[in-house]
């Protein structure tokens, strides 16, 4: 059933207008949120284009923000690499039975993700008893309010999440409709600007992991390919600290921050696509948090779902 629930959703994203990938093409998400500045680069530069053009390879880079939007298009053959995926959007897809492989690590930010507050009289975790935050459910803010509230000696209960995306949950805080906001990347310098503060980040609560996911057909498929672009996006990061100033300046004409802004927050992410120990442990307490929190009905096998080598 939830196989088919899967090709569904999937034959959704294709009406809503996803290009289908022909089998000369490599389709490759782009997501900028909440600081890909390795996406950014390898999109502004071209070098996923030029790594790929001597096999006569196009590559697309489709705009899907979220994570069930990624997921579906590589359950439909629409996306071959899902780059930038949250870790629970894909456990919750290996669930569901899509047929992808984590590949790599993306990144690891847990400070750049937030709880942002306005009301001076919410000085603690525990303060927001009763009260409510606005943020996206099923997502690694969603994990981090849950382990906030766990360790501020609170049930998850105490503290309704209403369910919304995340510039709107940022909103809904600036207009007043909610007490607190989940918050990652350019919505946070943002949301200070107008009179936010961060109540708690992640430190010590999650690593706020991203993965590199793919298709496991184009994996059999095309192994080739895959290693390609992994070797293509080692050499994007190589460049990142090679030539910072690039770096910066192309981020923030792509976020709309400055460069100063771009600067500041950058040393919150981990780049490393390295899968350690520490990441695979990290994966299994986000299954463990889906599936406290009725949002997974089963566990994946992570050794399953993880290709550590290619």
């Amino acid at each position: 059933m939830k196989r088919f629930l899967w090709v569904l959703l999937a034959a959704a994203v294709l009406a809503a207008g996803t290009a289908w990938a022909g089998p000369q093409d490599l389709a490759v998400t782009y997501v900028k949120a909440p600081l890909n500045v390795p996406s950014i680069l390898e999109k502004r530069l071209g070098l996923f284009d030029k790594a790929f053009a001597p096999q006569g390879i196009a590559v697309t880079y489709p705009e899907l923000l979220a994570g069930p939007q990624q997921t579906q298009a590589l359950a439909a053959g629409s996306v071959q690499v899902a780059h930038c995926l949250g870790g629970t959007s894909a456990l919750l897809a290996a669930a569901g039975g899509v047929d992808l492989k984590i590949v790599g690590i993306y990144s690891r930010a847990p400070r750049a993700f937030v709880i942002l507050v306005k009301d001076p009289a919410i000085r603690t975790v525990a303060d927001l008893k009763g009260r409510k935050v606005a943020g996206p459910k099923g997502t690694v803010l969603h994990q981090l309010l849950v382990a906030a509230v766990k360790k501020a000696g609170l049930a998850p209960s105490d503290v309704p999440l209403l369910g919304m995306g995340l510039p709107e949950g940022v909103a809904a805080l600036l207009s007043g409709g909610a007490d607190a906001a989940l918050a990652a990347g350019p919505a946070v310098p943002k949301a200070l600007e107008q009179g936010a503060r961060v109540l708690v980040d992640g430190k010590g609560l999650v690593d706020a992991t991203t993965v590199i996911a793919m298709a496991g057909s184009f994996l059999a498929e095309h192994p080739e390919r895959a290693r390609l672009f992994l070797k293509t996006h080692r050499a994007a990061l190589a460049r990142m600290k090679a030539k910072p100033e690039e770096a910066l300046n192309l981020t923030a004409q792509e976020t709309g921050l400055t460069p100063e802004a771009v600067k500041a927050m950058l040393p919150l992410y981990d780049f490393d696509p390295t899968l350690r120990p520490s990441d695979l442990a990290e994966l299994e307490r986000t299954q463990d948090f889906l599936m406290e929190n009725g949002m997974m009905q089963r566990k994946v096998d992570l050794k399953g779902l993880v290709r550590t080598s290619l």
